[in-house]
């Protein structure tokens, strides 16, 4: 993939918004560990800044990038995901409006959405995002909003982004992708007709288990505007140092994607004919029901495998306490392969809920170790 002045992704990731310092020439953004800024008189301000939640050099430096990366016009950071969606939602929504969710969305979205938009007023419909139709006859006089993920957290669902936004612009709602799985390396949904992208940074941008962020990137200047203000106004911002780990994380995005996928395709495919498992869900697999739609609007399939065991739940847990090289953990995208029982872990806030996700679930997160070693891990501990 490549901007649309022709410039390749790897390049804009090591070097859009991050020119060398102009007083030392130092390569990397510097971290502006400041709160506060020297003006020039009052309400004089020099280089425009004032206040580190208003703005921070660091922080601006991110999110140029970020939007640089996914094709929009304004890219804007937070202390998390779920910060970021939170500031999105209270921006675009009011007491009595509805959404469209997908009915296998991530917990902490579901959670959102249920428990806190909730008492405000906001109403939702979970809805599958692989079928059209019925995203369409989800939408009610009252949407504002058609939500997104895909791939989808956990089930590795797949949405078909172009004609959800042909969805999205029949009802005049307002199309949001969650694209934290794929990484913009993978998929840029705003060229595909998304109004707003989300991303945990915490995950594949960040990329070291180091960071807890969040972001949106907007695909028109007259909704940045009004999330920058809602950022500003609602202050849930990430520190610079955070910043600066996103930026250090971004350097190296598309070649731990590479690694991430080719290791995953090993692993689904190994998992594939074991007798243990009973289906294994990653979109690379021809049997995925959205292997198709993926090899469209993706550059490869992703680094994350879920896999449902034929003995069930118990299985599931013992499969996750069994591993030694992957590491029982929430969280994904780092260096560092993952192991997680979505239904007792990051899912928990979906149980008894339509979006409660099966008992004999296990979702990996592919990371960069040797692919034979995490192969013979998962032999082993399947027995």
């Amino acid at each position: 993939m490549t901007s649309a002045d022709g410039t390749g992704f790897d390049t804009l990731a090591i070097h859009a918004g991050q020119e060398p310092d102009p007083r030392t020439g130092a390569v990397n953004v510097p971290i502006y560990a400041t709160s506060t800024y020297a003006q020039d008189g009052v309400g004089g301000l020099r280089s425009g800044y004032e206040y580190s939640r208003s703005g921070n050099p660091t922080r601006d430096a991110l999110e140029t990038l970020l939007a640089a990366l996914e094709g929009g016009v304004r890219g804007l950071t937070f202390a998390s995901g779920l910060a970021a969606e939170d500031c999105l939602l209270r921006t675009i929504l009011a007491p009595g409006d509805h959404v469209v969710i997908p009915d296998d969305a991530y917990g902490g979205t579901y959670r959102l959405f249920a428990q806190v938009l909730g008492r405000w007023g906001v109403t939702f419909t979970p809805a599958s995002m692989s079928d059209t139709d019925a995203v369409a006859a989800a939408v009610t006089p009252q949407t504002k909003a058609l939500w997104c993920e895909t791939p989808s957290n956990p089930l590795l669902g797949i949405a078909d982004i172009a004609a959800l936004a042909g969805v999205a612009r029949a009802a005049d709602v307002l199309f949001v992708v969650d694209n934290t799985f794929a990484s913009p390396y993978l998929q840029q949904p705003l060229a595909l007709g998304a109004d707003v992208v989300v991303h945990s940074t915490t995950k594949y941008l960040g990329g070291h288990s180091d960071v807890v962020g969040g972001a949106l990137v907007a695909a028109e200047a007259e909704l940045g505007d009004r999330l920058a203000y809602h950022q500003n106004a609602m202050g849930a911002v990430p520190g610079p140092f955070d910043c600066f780990l996103v930026l250090r994380g971004i350097k190296t995005l598309g070649v731990r994607m590479d690694r991430s996928c080719a290791t995953a395709r090993l692993v689904a495919t190994m998992l594939s004919q074991h007798d243990a498992v009973a289906e294994v869900l990653w979109p690379g697999l021809a049997t995925h029901p959205g292997h198709e739609v993926a090899g469209r609007q993706m550059r490869d399939f992703g680094g994350m495998v879920s896999v449902r065991l034929a003995a069930g739940e118990q299985a599931a847990v013992d499969l996750c306490g069994a591993l030694s090289v992957f590491t029982l953990g929430e969280s994904l995208g780092g260096v560092e392969s993952l192991v997680e029982h979505p239904a007792r872990m990051t899912h928990a806030s979906v149980s008894g809920s339509p979006l409660e996700v099966p008992a004999d679930l296990v979702r990996l997160s592919i990371g960069l170790e040797t692919a034979d070693d995490l192969l013979d891990d998962l032999a082993k501990a399947l027995g």
